[in-house]
């Protein structure tokens, strides 16, 4: 068969994604979509630096989206997004390509952030990606 040609090919940074935590820190909240809590709350410290947990593209970076805060999403393939909110200070744009760990915001004072993991736009448990 012939190779499917570029264009054609979905956006992929990295056909085995290792997700690295966004921040270091303990989860307070677990994931629990039947209580609509679609993501895991992590607590770190005051001002924390926040990573990207995988590469992509930043698809979104403001605070638009209400209960979110100042957000960050983040595109990694076809399926897959990743959501960083309740940060104090956003340090990337829409349209950026981001390494792995690459910082992309920070946190508040309480150090609190939300992280969520996307497939084909259902959220699904981070805990399972997270390494």
């Amino acid at each position: 068969a012939a190779e499917p040609t570029s264009a054609s090919k979905p956006m992929v940074f990295s056909k085995n994604l290792v997700w690295q935590w966004p921040v270091k820190g303990k989860v307070i909240k677990a994931y629990s979509p039947s209580d609509l809590h679609k993501g895991i709350q992590i607590k770190s410290v005051s001002r924390s630096a926040v990573r990207a947990s995988a590469p992509g593209l930043v698809v979104y970076a403001g605070e638009g989206l209400r209960g979110y805060g100042k957000l960050v999403i983040i595109k990694h393939s076809e399926i897959l997004l990743s959501a960083y909110a309740h940060n104090d200070q956003i340090m990337v744009k829409e349209g950026q390509t981001v390494k792995q760990m690459e910082i992309i915001s920070r946190l508040g004072s309480n150090g609190t952030m939300y992280f969520e993991i996307r497939r084909d736009g259902n959220p699904v448990n981070p805990e399972t990606y997270l390494k």
